[in-house]
């Protein structure tokens, strides 16, 4: 009998109901029929008995009952001890952010060392011209990414920054005198080209085609990395949106940040492989949901 199995049994053993046992579970009902007559054929026994107003187990279910819970109880201890132990022996996690986002993010990674003793975290760069590769190849084990994100292979987590953005130009440009930005401003001018490592739909959500009135954002020149960009916006090529805790930790010559009034919140959510898993990946995710959003 399959580990699924056994937890439908069981389930049902104690809801007497099958409606009820599969929202439980969040399987069908037709699940937990199938489950439930697979195991009564093979054991040739029925261990329920089933009318339209009840369900009730049988001797024989009543004691698979019993049988099967002390096994269960077992497994799950011993689940729960190699899982304490994985805790124990603890794991460094390298966590991807861009830029200085890891500073924003002391909270969370003080509030995670104190649940999991003898773990750490680690920050690693990413930029928005690549934000996935890292994830994929096991290089990084999460990233902090804006939202929203549709990758099938990964896996989205809790918030952990939410802030609005601002809209580096160069301090010569007419724009900077104004203290402010809005959308409408980015048809005039050309923005950075991140080229084809990033899905157009997540990089889109950052630097829009088109400005809210529908008028065509022009792209280029490229950059792959933020100091690539900025130094294109301080030389007057473009201008480019970026997250405001770009503007809290920078102050390149020749650049000014502004804010753009009209541009919605950015939320900013941790990522990891959907086939990634381990105590300390979880311990994170548990700690930043219970943490809730650090705002900029």
């Amino acid at each position: 009998m399959e580990l699924r199995d056994i937890e439908i049994f069981l389930t049902l053993a104690e809801e007497l109901h099958f409606g009820r046992t599969a929202e439980r579970l969040r399987v069908s009902q037709a699940r937990v029929s199938q489950a439930i007559s697979k195991q009564e054929r093979r054991l040739g026994v029925a261990l329920f008995d089933r009318t339209s107003r009840r369900v009730a187990l049988t001797p024989v279910g009543r004691r698979l009952r019993e049988d099967l819970q002390q096994a269960l109880d077992l497994i799950k201890a011993g689940l729960a001890r190699a899982e304490a132990a994985g805790l124990r022996a603890g794991q460094t996690l390298r966590l991807g952010v861009f830029g200085h986002a890891g500073h924003e993010l002391r909270p969370l990674v003080d509030a995670f060392r104190t649940r999991y003793p003898g773990g750490d975290v680690q920050f690693g760069e990413i930029y928005g011209s690549d934000p996935f590769t890292a994830l994929r190849t096991g290089e990084h084990d999460m990233n902090v990414l804006w939202l929203p994100i549709a990758e099938p292979d990964l896996t989205v987590g809790p918030t952990v920054l939410t802030g609005g953005r601002v809209l580096a130009v160069s301090a010569d440009h007419p724009l900077a005198e104004r203290g402010t930005a809005s959308l409408e401003d980015l048809a005039d001018n050309h923005v950075v080209d991140l080229g084809p490592g990033a899905p157009e739909y997540w990089v889109e959500s950052m630097v829009p085609t088109r400005t809210p009135l529908g008028r065509r954002i022009p792209r280029g020149p490229a950059a792959r990395t933020f100091h690539e960009i900025l130094s294109l916006v301080a030389a007057g090529h473009c201008v480019h949106p970026l997250g405001e805790i770009a503007a809290r930790y920078n102050r390149p010559p020749g650049v000014v940040f502004l804010p753009i009034h009209d541009a919605p919140t950015l939320h900013w959510a941790l990522t990891w492989r959907s086939t990634a898993d381990s105590p300390a990946i979880r311990v994170l995710a548990e700690t930043a949901a219970d943490l809730g959003p650090i705002s900029l």
